[in-house]
């Protein structure tokens, strides 16, 4: 059996077929493609950005108005309002075309770093478990299943809206210039 002969394993499932490139061809390959999106650090940086603004904007928010009959108001209407804002960033971006270029950044910055930061599932966590353990099962259910349910129709609102939106204001399109 000869070189040319070898059945080549696909490096990462195993599986053979002569059809895949050697080796030495996927590494070759491997090294020339461009990083992953997820490790690019322009992304990273957009996103650590964002989260920076978002999550000083909650702080802030959640200090300044204080629970209502023991009902974390703040952080339920910063989920909520997030919730909204998520689902209308993604619609309207989803609109305009492909994930890519503006786009992309544009749904990092906003979508991945500031309303990630914005929204909180760990304080929404915390506050139903304070609320049990404080004896407030019945403010825990309540504050749990309203927080669920704004929150799914508040995306669904979102989407909804930037669907409108997006109809009212076609896309312009570039006159093709010869």
């Amino acid at each position: 059996m000869t070189d040319d002969d070898a059945v080549t394993k696909h490096p990462w499932t195993g599986d053979t077929n002569t059809e895949l490139p050697m080796d030495s061809d996927v590494e070759a390959a491997t090294v020339a493609s461009p990083r992953p999106a997820h490790l690019r650090i322009g992304y990273l940086g957009l996103v650590a950005l964002g989260g920076m603004a978002g999550t000083a904007v909650r702080e802030a928010i959640s200090l300044g108005i204080a629970p209502i009959g023991g009902f974390p108001i703040a952080i339920f209407g910063i989920n909520v309002l997030g919730a909204f804002v998520l689902g209308a960033l993604l619609e309207l971006l989803a609109l305009r075309g492909p994930d890519e270029g503006r786009r992309r950044r544009i749904r990092l910055l906003v979508g991945t770093g500031v309303l990630g930061g914005f929204t909180t599932y760990s304080s929404f966590a915390t506050d139903t478990a304070q609320l049990l353990a404080d004896g407030s099962a019945g403010i825990a259910i309540l504050y749990a299943f309203l927080t669920l349910l704004a929150g799914a129709l508040a995306t669904w609102a979102g989407i909804v809206v930037a669907m409108r939106l997006g109809r009212r204001r076609p896309r312009r399109r570039r006159e093709a210039r010869s």
